[in-house]
């Protein structure tokens, strides 16, 4: 049925996505900026660092009049690789599935390409996928755009309609399915988004798992 498999990686394949959130709500509301943590994933996850910082920098200006300070991307980075030394690792059942996984494999996330390539070490991963490592760096526009996933699997060698993406966001989801690709939801590190296996599926992917061993299952 599918000839490679793309893995997002941030909540996908290690558990960054939670850390992120917790960081960066910490150190918006020292600047004075308050979201409700639902609306505020809703809004942000699966979106590259410019992304990111462009439309905090919009709400900032909106709110103060003035762009983020220049010491709050510099402040929030160290301080989120700071907490991976001690709280990143990989997804429950993440390396058994890759490990049982004949297919090519790539990651496509939109990380900074060094970055990626440090979680994905720190993590034991990096190996399953090497040299198959995608990063918004390597294309113009990010993620809800097909641009990364297009890129992956040109690397793999594979066309589109033959990839499966696992994916845990609606950009995700939305930018696989932009590329022909078929998408599947993964909700294992939703930290209680009730809502999102049915925003997953609206925005496109054909099943929604909770863990990577239901994963595994179906794919026999």
């Amino acid at each position: 049925m599918f000839s490679a498999i793309i893995f997002d990686c941030d909540g996908v394949l290690v558990n960054s996505e939670s850390i992120h959130v917790a960081l960066e709500l910490k150190h918006l509301a020292a600047l004075g900026l308050t979201y409700d943590r639902s609306d505020y994933v809703h809004r942000f996850k699966g979106r590259s660092w410019p992304d990111f910082l462009s439309i905090l920098s919009s709400d900032h200006e909106a709110a103060f009049g003035t762009p983020l300070p220049e010491h709050f991307s510099g402040g929030l980075s160290s301080a989120t690789w700071k907490a991976f030394e001690t709280e990143l690792v990989a997804m429950e059942g993440a390396a058994a599935l890759l490990g049982g996984i004949s297919h090519p494999l790539a990651v496509a996330s939109s990380s900074g390409h060094k970055a990626l390539r440090t979680k994905l070490e720190m993590t034991a991963l990096l190996d399953f996928f090497d040299p198959h490592v995608v990063s918004s760096d390597h294309v113009e526009k990010a993620k809800p755009a097909p641009d990364i996933f297009l890129h992956a699997a040109e690397k793999l060698g594979v066309t589109p309609d033959l990839c499966l993406v696992i994916e845990d966001s609606v950009n995700g989801v939305l930018g696989a399915r932009a590329a022909g690709m078929t998408a599947w939801g993964y909700t294992g590190d939703a930290e209680g988004e009730a809502s999102l296996p049915a925003r997953l599926k609206e925005a496109g992917a054909s099943d929604v798992f909770a863990h990577h061993d239901e994963i595994r299952q179906q794919l026999g």
